[in-house]
């Protein structure tokens, strides 16, 4: 082979090489960052890309994809208690503007030190955070917690071309002596919230039994009155047709020249027939001789002719 051909294959072989290198894919949700000669140059977005072969060269490829990472750290309280973190944190880059970019690709030599500085920033807020709080505290204030971290670190985040997405604290525990006595305070608590939950239950149950009884006692006593008015106007009309039947007796007796002193002899043995007949058991004391009789008729004889001398007068 002549040596003119050799030089035609590897010119050939180069041009090939050269012309392949030229075209670089980029994954989607990957920005690639181009350097010339060690000098930034641009970027490069997803799909395929053309760059300047030996001049251009890739200097990093950055994932703009949600990034995740677990943390377990300790801190401690105003009132020295320690608090154990269990926390996630949710990071991304923070837009696909250049200058975000060039940010992520220029800040930290490597990925490592980036999860160490953001790891340690985030500890440090928290930890400052809750030194300024009671252990009594921290528990009810998870939100603030994580409102604070927030809040420190968007501003430092952005300048490394990150954004804090979400911080979530997924378990904060105590030593052991303090979580037993902290069961123990709610357990207390819970006591005392349920005796005096008891206690106005009770309450109102005996004020409700104490209405229900007086309400009681206010029917019963309308009731009782309104049957004693019935009762006086039952009497008061009996009284009035024994009346109108006496007075009718002792005309139809007059007219007929009859002693209208026998009404009221009949009056008095039907007094005693109805004693007797519905005394149950009780012992009425009557005189029923001939000469008792004959007193009690002068006397009902007696009140008979006052009546009458009334009338006339």
């Amino acid at each position: 082979m002549e040596p003119s051909s050799v030089v035609g294959y590897v010119v050939a072989f180069f041009i090939l090489i050269v012309i392949f290198s030229s075209f670089v894919t980029v994954k989607q949700g990957t920005i690639a960052v181009v350097t010339v000669f060690g000098k930034y140059r641009r970027i490069l977005t997803p799909g395929l890309n053309f760059k300047i072969p030996l001049i251009e060269n890739i200097y990093s490829k950055i994932s703009i994809q949600n990034r995740s990472v677990e943390l377990e750290f300790q801190a401690v309280t105003f009132d020295q208690a320690n608090v154990y973190f269990k926390a996630m944190l949710l990071y991304s880059v923070l837009d696909q503007q250049e200058e975000s970019i060039k940010n992520v690709a220029f800040k930290f030599v490597d990925e490592r030190n980036l999860m160490q500085a953001l790891i340690r920033t985030v500890e440090g807020s928290i930890r400052a955070f809750v030194a300024t709080k009671r252990q009594s505290e921290v528990l009810i204030l998870r939100r603030d917690i994580v409102e604070h971290v927030k809040e420190q670190l968007d501003t430092i985040l952005e300048g490394w071309g990150y954004h804090l997405q979400d911080l979530q604290l997924n378990d904060i525990t105590f030593d052991d002596i303090i979580m037993k006595s902290m069961s123990q305070v709610v357990a207390s608590n819970n006591l005392k919230a349920a005796a005096e939950n008891e206690g106005q239950a009770l309450l109102i149950t005996k004020t409700k039994a104490a209405e229900a009884d007086g309400n009681a006692i206010k029917i019963s006593a309308e009731a009782e009155r309104q049957a004693a008015q019935l009762r006086g106007q039952g009497i008061a009309l009996f009284r009035e047709e024994v009346a109108k039947g006496m007075s009718t007796a002792a005309k139809e007796m007059q007219s007929a020249n009859m002693d209208t002193s026998v009404i009221l002899f009949t009056m008095w043995t039907e007094s005693i027939k109805h004693f007797a007949e519905n005394s149950k058991g009780n012992v009425i004391f009557l005189d029923g001789s001939t000469d008792g009789m004959h007193r009690t008729m002068k006397e009902m004889m007696s009140l008979n002719l006052l009546d009458k001398d009334k009338v006339k007068k």
